[in-house]
């Protein structure tokens, strides 16, 4: 693959995850497939074209910039397990101040779970994953990759925190907030079922990338 084609990957990337979004063409789609099938449709298409987008940085030309250690995959394989767990209590989960967000009107400030920490849970996930991922993947085309996505994570929540105050009001997202961040779950308000059920899943979320690393993305994190 040539650095054209690879660029021509990551433009096709991009362009099909902003073109949807837009409010014409999300709503026509919603018509079309119903709420929960634009985000079922969106969602596959995401992850094909993230898998299109890493396969073809393993087939640009390959130039390295740093070498690859043992300490770099055991760091990797440690925080990808904290990425799991952040992904597991976001998934399903009301969040009126990010995307990603389910049932959003039932969204309540005193018991906010996980937005209490962090407002933008899944763009933490893609930092921490593409900043992770840059470790072991010292090759240009991997950087440029990973750098992207990293770059999008950290500057991602000034972009959206804009467009949530002005679909909320100023007045209605800062009310909202402050009450988020001045909750507290602990220790009555914790719900021990739904915790275990959460650690559960990014269990088998984990695991599932374990397995699966290799047959999606065509590089097997573990020996099997």
């Amino acid at each position: 693959m040539s650095w054209l084609q690879f660029a021509a990957v990551i433009g096709a990337f991009f362009l099909t995850h902003t073109i949807p979004v837009k409010p014409r063409v999300r709503s026509k789609l919603v018509g079309l497939l119903g709420a929960r099938g634009f985000t079922t449709a969106y969602s596959a298409l995401s992850l094909v074209m993230l898998s299109a987008v890493i396969v073809g940085a393993g087939r640009a030309p390959f130039v390295l910039l740093w070498p690859q250690a043992p300490w770099q995959h055991h760091i990797v394989l440690l925080g990808m397990f904290v990425v799991c767990v952040i992904l597991a209590f976001t998934l399903g989960q009301p969040n009126p101040f990010s995307f990603g967000g389910a049932h959003n009107e039932r969204f309540d400030p005193q018991h906010p779970g996980i937005v209490r920490w962090m407002r933008h849970p899944v763009l933490v996930v893609l930092a921490l994953w593409a900043g992770l991922h840059l470790l072991p993947n010292g090759d240009l085309a991997h950087v440029i990759v990973f750098g992207i996505f990293g770059i999008f994570a950290v500057l991602g929540r000034s972009l959206i925190n804009r467009r949530k105050r002005r679909e909320m009001t100023p007045a209605r997202w800062h009310a909202l907030l402050v009450q988020s961040m001045a909750a507290s779950d602990f220790p009555s308000g914790i719900d021990l079922r739904w915790v275990s059920l959460r650690v559960v899943a990014a269990v088998v979320i984990y695991l599932s990338l374990l397995v699966f690393h290799s047959l999606i993305i065509g590089v097997a994190v573990v020996p099997l």
